[in-house]
């Protein structure tokens, strides 16, 4: 087993966060969790119901309380939301040595593309009353800091998911 507990992939929404954790779990027969999915499976109700119903503090508090549960597992492949990073307690739970934080890198470019192709645009709620594309290159550029302080990697999203899983399953498996 891996010096490390569990991978936490953090980035931007749309990044593939998801489908990454998904193929590392599914592939190396680690536990695959996503805080999203977790939250909206709890509540019952969509993100975008979330939001609307309880606001961004509530579902950022629910966001914290669930990160904190997994650190208290092993073996698991945890996909975070876009802005886990935004709290100091999330951001210290991520920099800890036991964990392996990746930081899944995606451009302006690769979100518009993916969030326009999004079957479940309930799932990802507009942050701000700008167009999409200002919207995404002002929060990346207030995220992208704080990515990089937790992240032990960082890799490209426009990689081929099983490249990355490989990669991030060559870094925790070095970690004895």
């Amino acid at each position: 087993m891996s010096g490390y507990q569990n991978i936490y992939i953090i980035g931007f929404r749309a990044g593939g966060k998801t489908t990454l954790a998904t193929e590392i779990s599914s592939s190396h027969g680690l536990t695959f969790l996503d805080t999203d999915h977790k939250l909206q499976d709890g509540t019952g109700m969509s993100i975008e119901d979330i939001i609307t119903l309880e606001g961004w503090e509530y579902f950022r508090h629910m966001e914290e309380k669930i990160l904190a549960d997994t650190t208290l597992l092993q073996g698991l492949v945890v996909a975070t939301g876009g802005g886990i990073i935004l709290r100091k307690s999330n951001r210290d739970i991520l920099k800890n040595d036991k964990f392996l934080t990746v930081y899944l890198m995606a451009d302006t470019g690769l979100i518009l593309s993916r969030l326009k192709a999004d079957p479940n645009p309930g799932q990802r709620p507009p942050l701000s009353s700008l167009s999409r594309e200002a919207e995404i290159k002002e929060t990346m550029a207030l995220r992208e800091p704080l990515y990089r302080e937790c992240a032990d990697l960082v890799l490209d999203a426009r990689e081929s998911t099983q490249k990355l899983a490989e990669k991030v399953m060559a870094r925790f498996s070095a970690r004895e």
